[in-house]
């Protein structure tokens, strides 16, 4: 949550405001609550801001605009501490002199004794905000040294953040610091760059240079200079973004939803790119835990929230069917509450599209103080979840702006099936020729994706029918119930309407109450394949609804007859192994949830109180 980007370059550019402005239009999925930009202006620092979307404040900016500079930074929020406000967007001022502006992302836990103190000095605030708590502080410390007035503040300060500063009297220099939330820096010829992550330069440069926990960054346009908190001499470690702005574009679509849910079969096909050898047995170089560890597990738990909790529980019936080894899945922000029982043998796999959730994060540092192994599947290169892991899968699937996540979901399940399939082929014998033969099937299924893809134009239409709804219900058993709990959130996250997803086999517990006639039941079908008899007691559910008078959606493999006489509506999907289902039978939901939402006119890839990565707790 909030997108801060940070830009310092030649004085003779002046193009500043255009960098920043074009970083936050690449990081506006990461909150919408308000947006601003202050950039150094002769011996003070000009602000701009607005509550709303960035579109607010380039009107404002039309109507005021701001001289040329080459320093600057920007914040796009999604609000925690105060209401999404003019007075409370940020950028905030520290002093009296209108020499300072701070950005902040994240949570200052306590703001309220710090902002005490300078209550009783007599300072006067102008927000709600936390931040602006730190601006004054900054402002005080201040004594011709940006960096050490950072680092004397960043002491005194609790919480999780990411901070970026400016000051007149230093107008070659933008500051940076970060404790539990994601700064990275862009390292450009002549000019560098700070951001929430690389979406925010990579218009201007590929190399990059991850930070640690609690450093501070300089940058000038000469360089960047990293200390530690507490200012001994530290080095970024420097990668190369490996996907350019044109993957960050629509590339045509109307929404960045649409365009990630068409980029699914490459998303699947790239997590699997590159970890088969010659044999075409699984080669996880980037595991860097030993063959031998991973031997003696006998216990995995994975932790994740929302839609990766849902990939994660696709991954506990695979690992448990192809490994035998128990696997609990545990929602991340109640983990470390419930005193999990780990050790060293205990494998604990945390999932996360931006590698900075925070509940996930605590979960994964909770996990490693009580001994467990941990492995971080995740698709944001330089995030902090995998740096806080002994070892981590990433996911390739390149950037996904929209808030709702599809293509990372396909790509979170893959990993996660890759991660099973490998400790089957560690384990050897009949395992080892099991997992053999499903990754030779799971290397078709970014072609059976494509294939499907291309055959949704009856559940565009259907969604367009049922713009008015106001409750649909999800149904799935073995690996299409989660399919089913993530079919309901999409349709929650994006037309805000009431959609649960059950256990079929749960519903004559309660559920089966809901159904009255016309209440539209989407039912994930198991192929008929599945093992013990779940396709059939399956169908038995829709019958049982069907006769109640629900309107029954049908998702069924190709060739599946016995769905026939009891589906008001047929969605086919190619036929695949049980376990990999999920990968085909998200798909049309997805679809689904996407198009209801644009027939009512939501804002599909922007949804409401909703951001991108929630990096508080």
């Amino acid at each position: 949550m909030c997108g801060i980007v940070g830009y310092v370059g030649s004085s003779a550019d002046g193009k500043a405001l255009d960098v920043v402005l074009e970083g936050l239009a690449r990081l506006e999925y990461r909150g919408y609550d308000s947006a601003g930009v202050a950039l150094v202006d002769g011996d003070h620092v000009s602000t701009r801001k607005k509550a709303g979307k960035l579109a607010n404040l380039r009107a404002v900016l039309e109507e005021q605009p701001l001289e040329a500079s080459s320093t600057g930074i920007g914040h796009t929020r999604w609000a925690t501490h105060g209401g999404p406000t003019d007075a409370n967007a940020h950028p905030h001022r520290g002093g009296t002199d209108g020499k300072l502006a701070v950005i902040h992302n994240g949570i200052i836990e306590n703001f309220h004794s710090l902002k005490g103190e300078l209550l009783d000095e007599g300072v006067a605030f102008a927000s709600e905000t936390d931040t602006e708590v730190v601006a004054q502080l900054l402002a005080r410390a201040y004594d011709g040294d940006l960096t050490e007035a950072m680092r004397s503040v960043v002491a005194r300060l609790e919480g999780a953040f990411t901070l970026l500063a400016v000051h007149a009297d230093a107008p070659d220099v933008v500051v940076g610091a970060r404790r539990n939330s994601p700064l990275v820096v862009g390292l450009g010829d002549g000019e560098n760059f700070l951001g929430s992550d690389v979406a925010a330069f990579i218009g201007y440069t590929r190399n990059a240079l991850e930070l640690e926990q609690d450093q501070i960054v300089t940058i000038t346009p000469a360089g960047a200079t990293v200390v530690n908190f507490d200012g001994t001499p530290a080095q970024g470690k420097a990668f190369e973004v490996t996907w350019d702005a044109a993957a960050a574009e629509k590339g045509g679509y109307d929404t960045f939803m649409e365009k990630e849910i068409h980029e699914q079969p490459h998303a699947v096909g790239d997590t699997l790119l590159g970890r088969t050898d010659e044999d075409g047995h699984l080669v996880l170089d980037e595991l860097r835990i030993s063959e031998q560890q991973l031997k003696d597990i006998d216990r995995i738990t994975i932790v994740a929230c929302g839609t990766a909790a849902y990939a994660g529980m696709v991954a506990k019936y695979a690992i448990e069917h192809w490994t035998r080894i128990p696997v609990e899945v545990a929602l991340a922000h109640e983990f470390r509450y419930c005193e999990p029982i780990v050790s060293e043998r205990t494998l604990v796999v945390s999932i996360s599209q931006s590698g900075e959730t925070m509940d996930t994060l605590m979960a994964v540092k909770h996990a490693r103080d009580l001994g467990a192994l941990t492995v971080s599947v995740c698709n944001t290169h330089g995030s902090t979840i995998p740096r806080e892991s002994d070892a981590v899968l990433y996911t390739h699937a390149g950037p996904e702006i929209a808030v709702a996540s599809t293509k990372a979901f396909l790509a979170q399940i893959t990993a996660c099936y890759v991660l099973g399939l490998y400790l089957a082929q560690l384990r050897g014998g009949s395992y080892a020729d099991d997992a053999a033969a499903v990754l030779k099937e799971l290397h078709q299924v970014p072609g059976k994706i494509e294939q499907l893809l291309g055959s949704m134009g009856r559940v565009r239409e259907i969604a367009r029918f049922m713009a008015d709804t106001r409750s649909v219900l999800f149904l799935g058993r073995h690996v299409g119930y989660p399919v089913a709990m993530e079919g309901a959130l999409k349709l929650k996250e994006l037309a805000y309407i009431h959609a649960e997803g059950f256990a079929a086999g749960e519903l004559k517990h309660g559920p089966i109450a809901l159904i009255e006639p016309g209440q539209p039941v989407f039912i994930v079908v198991p192929g008929p394949d599945t093992p013990h008899g779940l396709h059939g007691k399956v169908v038995s559910n829709i019958q049982e609804i069907r006769a109640r008078g629900a309107r029954t959606l049908v998702i069924a493999q190709e060739g599946d007859t016995a769905v026939e006489p009891f589906a008001d509506e047929i969605i086919r999907v190619p036929a695949t192994s049980p376990m990999l289902a999920p990968l085909l039978t998200v798909v049309p939901l997805q679809v689904f949830a996407l198009h209801l939402s644009t027939a009512k006119g939501l804002d599909v890839d922007q949804p409401r109180n909703l951001a991108k990565s929630v990096t508080v707790e």
